[in-house]
């Protein structure tokens, strides 16, 4: 089992900035893809980001593309989503996931591959 916490949301204003971050307990060496998705008041949960446990592999959403950044530090089992330039439409509820294994094929875009996830922090930008 992994167990996964995040930290780090809170108010901000449009323009702002806010680092996230995902605390990894358990069976960390089963944690090979981390990722950050986010869900909005009465929408889908949707990806943000997600990197490999090598560190080798990064990918966004479009609409976060420059201006969120995630990073591992697999020394001390943490993930973080640092997020600059934040807009309104950020506004959500963010979570951290866990992939248990690393799938080729799989896109780690979509929900369904993930095995873990944590139970979210929310991020509130004001305009």
């Amino acid at each position: 089992q992994v167990q996964l916490v995040e930290s780090g949301g809170g108010l901000v204003q449009a323009g702002g900035s806010l680092r996230l971050s995902c605390a990894i307990s358990g069976r960390t060496s089963r944690a090979h893809v981390m990722a950050w998705f986010r869900q909005a008041s009465g929408k889908e949960r949707e990806f943000v980001a997600h990197r490999t446990y090598s560190g080798g592999r990064s990918w966004y959403t479009d609409s976060v593309l420059g201006r969120f950044t995630i990073s591992r530090d697999n020394a001390n089992n943490m993930v973080y989503l640092q997020m600059n330039g934040l807009k309104p439409e950020d506004t959500a509820l963010y979570y951290c996931a866990a992939a248990q294994d690393y799938t080729p094929t799989y896109s780690y875009t979509s929900k369904s591959e993930y095995n873990y996830w944590g139970q979210g922090t929310q991020v509130t930008v004001s305009s």
